[in-house]
Order: structure tokens, then C-alpha cells, then sequence
């Protein structure tokens, strides 16, 4: 067992389908230039993939999908094979059921078996939530975990919708969204180039705040309700989100005793091109080269934090830090990690 407690081994990720740039969507919604136009200046980001069928509005990939397509990925880069894993932790804020829980679904794609697994339900930060959870179990006891995380947030919106119809807290999510997601293997070995990954950050900080977003679930007594399925208060997730960061950025680097100006890398959260922009402009880190992702992918939530840290690991030297951070919006919760390179 290596003296640095946990180390991050290899991570593997998955996007479904070709890129949809800003101009097919509008094409496919019925809507001119100007909304184009509008994507790329309000949001910021150029292309995104989607697990459903425009033209059809089929769903094409399931979380469990994609989940396992990147499952094994990490799992071929780590070397290792379903009986090395002895825990598997999962964040997601859209399973493909309420039950069985699609953590156990994609283990058993997998052949892992006799092992625990948790599912944890959350929205941008429920990848970070399961690093922590996985993170902890290893220290525990177990040698190797694998860690996934992903949404299907395009099963939620539709194909069809129309969008004359929204107001703009629903508006902005059909731009906003994309699907996909990731895995990583924690170890307690000690496996040379292997990135120590210290203690994970997450904390609510939601006392007297208003949800930011809200993702409901209907009955089937509830189908006919006229609630919108996803709502976004995006103005206040402008304001919220930058303080939020600022303050996790903080609390990741006092509690191990890091300055700012020693960051090699900047993990920034990923809401959109445009606001992760100004999130980084306010962290004010410009000794760190910053790794981002979302102008192309989209924000694809608990899947975002493994295509970062994939983009990362193939530049992390021994010696150079690392710092992510995420934040839900949906009752407010602030996570941060740090890696450092060995």
C-alpha cells in the first residue's frame, strides 16, 4: 500500500454520437441565424453530444451505456480487470431508473461482482461526491475502486419540444446540455506515474438559498401535470456559481497548506464556455494553465470532472498540482479536488 494514501490510476471517458454544432440545432428547433447567434454569445459553447435521435427523438444511448463504454476504458488504461475492483461508486443525477440503480446495471456489463456499490444522487457535483465516497472506502480497507459518473440530461428535454412555447428558465437548457460520461480507478497501490489524489472536497452550502435548479420526477398519477420537467434560475446561478467557486478554490488550497501562485493546472467548473470564462477570470490563477471542455461537449454534468481530468493527465509531471472544482446548483453545493503528480 503506498504511503500517499490514494492514487488515481486511469481514467476513461464517452460521448455519444457525433459533435451537434450551434447551427444543426437551430436547423433541427425550426429557428434562424439570430438564435444561433444567440447560443454563442449567451452560452458560449460550440458543440455538444447528444444519447438521443434528432429526428426520430429515440434515445440511442442510455446512461448505463455510456457508463460502461467508459468503465472499460479506465479499466484497459489501468491494466486491471472486473475481479481487481472491489468497490464501484456512481453520481449521476439522471439514472436510467429509480431501480435497480444503473451503478448495478453497468457492474454487472462489467462482470463485477460480490463487491459494494453505491449510487449517489446528484447534479454537478455528484462525480466529486463519489471520489470522496470511493476515496474514503479504499482508506478503509479495499485496494481499487472504480468511480463513474455521467447523465443522460437529452432524455429529460426531447427532441420535439417547442420551443416558442418556454420561458426562458426552460430555454436555456435545450443550448445548455449535453450527455456523456466517465470513470476513473482509485488505488492504494503504489503504481509508479500514478497522481496522488488528496482528500476530496464537498460541502452544502444551501441554508436559506433558493433551489437553482430544480429536475422533477412525475408519477403516474402526475403525467398530466403542465410543471416543467427542468427549470433554471440562470441569473442567479451568474451571481452564485463564480462566489462559490472563488470560496472552494480557497478552502482546497489552505487545507493543504498550497498557495495560489504554486497551481500548475486549473480545473474551472463547466456550466458553459461563457460562464466558465468568467468563473476563471475571477479565480484568478494565472500561474495555472486552465483545462476546460465544455465549449465542445456541453455541460454534461457528472461527466465533465473525468473529461477534465482525462485532457490532464497526460501533462501532470511529478511535482505539479492540480485543482477541480464543481457547483450544484440545484440546492448549492461547492466540491473541489486536488491532484498532484508523483
Amino acid at each position: 500500500m503506498t504511503t500517499d494514501g490514494v492514487r488515481l490510476l486511469a481514467v476513461g471517458t464517452s460521448l455519444p454520437g457525433a459533435p451537434v454544432d450551434n447551427a444543426m440545432l437551430a436547423r433541427h428547433f425550426g429557428q434562424d441565424a439570430v438564435w444561433e447567434q444567440w447560443i454563442e454569445a449567451f452560452i458560449g459553447t460550440d458543440t455538444r453530444h447528444l444519447a438521443i435521435d434528432l429526428d426520430s427523438g429515440g434515445l440511442l444511448y442510455t446512461l448505463a451505456d455510456l457508463a460502461e463504454t467508459a468503465g472499460l476504458r479506465a479499466l484497459e488504461a489501468a491494466n486491471l480487470g472486473p475481479g481487481d475492483i472491489d468497490v464501484v461508486v456512481m453520481g449521476t443525477a439522471t439514472p436510467d431508473a429509480l431501480m435497480p440503480a444503473t451503478v448495478n446495471m453497468v457492474a454487472d456489463r462489467l462482470g463485477i461482482d460480490g463487491v459494494p456499490t453505491y449510487q449517489l444522487q446528484s447534479g454537478c457535483t455528484g462525480a466529486f461526491q463519489a471520489l470522496d465516497v470511493a476515496r474514503n472506502t479504499l482508506l478503509a480497507g479495499h485496494r481499487n475502486a472504480l468511480v463513474l459518473g455521467g447523465d443522460v440530461c437529452t432524455r429529460i428535454f426531447g427532441a420535439d419540444t417547442d420551443l416558442t412555447a418556454l420561458a426562458p428558465e426552460e430555454l436555456v437548457n435545450i443550448v445548455l446540455f449535453g450527455d456523456g460520461a466517465g470513470a476513473a480507478v482509485l488505488t492504494t497501490e503504489d503504481r509508479p506515474g500514478a497522481p496522488i489524489l488528496h482528500p476530496v472536497s464537498t460541502r452544502l452550502v444551501g441554508l436559506g438559498r433558493t433551489p437553482g435548479q430544480v429536475l422533477e420526477w412525475f408519477t403516474k398519477h402526475e403525467r398530466g401535470d403542465d410543471r416543467p420537467p427542468v427549470t433554471e434560475d440562470y441569473k442567479r446561478i451568474e451571481e452564485l456559481v463564480p462566489e462559490l467557486a472563488e470560496d472552494m478554490l480557497a478552502a482546497i488550497v489552505d487545507d493543504l497548506g498550497w498557495k495560489r501562485e504554486e497551481l500548475d493546472y486549473l480545473l474551472p467548473p463547466q456550466l458553459s464556455g461563457r460562464m466558465t470564462r468568467r468563473i476563471t477570470d475571477r479565480l484568478g490563477v494565472p500561474s495555472a494553465t486552465e483545462v476546460s471542455c465544455v465549449s465542445e461537449t456541453g455541460n454534461t454534468s457528472n461527466s465533465l470532472p473525468f473529461l477534465q481530468i482525462e485532457r490532464l493527465l497526460p501533462r501532470l509531471r511529478a511535482g505539479e498540482r492540480a485543482v477541480a472544482v464543481a457547483v450544484e446548483s440545484s440546492k448549492w453545493i461547492r466540491a473541489g479536488l486536488a491532484l498532484e503528480g508523483v
